[in-house]
């Protein structure tokens, strides 16, 4: 079953052309990793998907529910269901700076799904200690290391119970020392087979933890692959250009 349809999906910013009708599916618990240089669109394009962007042509379908078809979106009520079948991960956190890590967590929680406190501060936690964070729960996001405040964003996406969740590179803003912790939280969550979608620029974890590997230049998809073999073995130029800068 696909969780994620995308059928050629368009988006330009004035003159500029970003994407360039884009078409995608993501079957149920599928990791598929999207790489390519800055600029290619892939930011874009899952912030055209979890509806942060709004597309010019094409149709996106998110577990079973149309988002948008042939460039015409579904009534705000249907969008609202819609968008909560899905969770984000930023580069930059994102956090309530004066909210606790578990105000962060559970406030979503009260007034988007309309959980009760004691409910979303008991799924919270749970989150917290599968992120290893657990002792946290009163801390305050300046009192955390990057990479401790990546996994609340982490956890923070989980509490919403998505079905698909998306990755705007996760690492990107981390000193290479803190990459690791989420590497292995998300790594964690493909082994319980959730559906993701990473745009990353570390082509071993990409490699190691996705199905399957779409390489975007340019407003389209190039080539895509099972990941080991498409990282091992590119069939296109340009694809293989672009690992040879990226890969030690």
């Amino acid at each position: 079953m696909d969780v994620i349809q995308v059928s050629g999906v368009s988006k330009s910013f004035g003159a500029l052309p970003v994407l360039r009708r884009i078409s995608f599916s993501v079957a149920q618990g599928e990791v598929v990793a999207i790489i390519g240089p800055s600029g290619s669109g892939k930011s874009t394009l899952l912030r055209a998907i979890t509806h942060l962007e709004v597309i010019d042509q094409g149709s996106i379908t998110l577990a079973g529910s149309v988002m948008v078809q042939d460039g015409v979106y579904a009534p705000a009520a249907i969008l609202r269901r819609v968008c909560l079948k899905v969770g984000l991960v930023f580069q930059n956190f994102n956090l309530f700076p004066h909210f606790s890590v578990l105000r962060n967590i559970t406030e979503a929680q009260v007034h988007v799904l309309h959980r009760a406190k004691q409910d979303a501060e008991d799924r919270g936690r749970k989150l917290l200690a599968k992120m290893g964070l657990l002792e946290k729960v009163d801390a305050y996001p300046c009192a955390l290391s990057g990479g401790q405040q990546q996994r609340v964003s982490i956890a923070r996406a989980l509490a919403l119970d998505p079905e698909v969740l998306f990755f705007d590179e996760p690492t990107s803003a981390l000193d290479p020392e803190l990459t690791g912790e989420i590497l292995m939280a998300i790594r964690a969550l493909a082994a319980e087979k959730m559906t993701m979608v990473i745009v990353t620029h570390e082509m071993a974890f990409a490699r190691d933890v996705a199905d399957r590997v779409l390489f975007m230049d340019g407003g389209v998809f190039i080539e895509e692959g099972p990941a080991a073999d498409l990282i091992a073995h590119p069939t296109q130029e340009r694809t293989r250009a672009f690992l040879k800068r990226h890969l030690p």
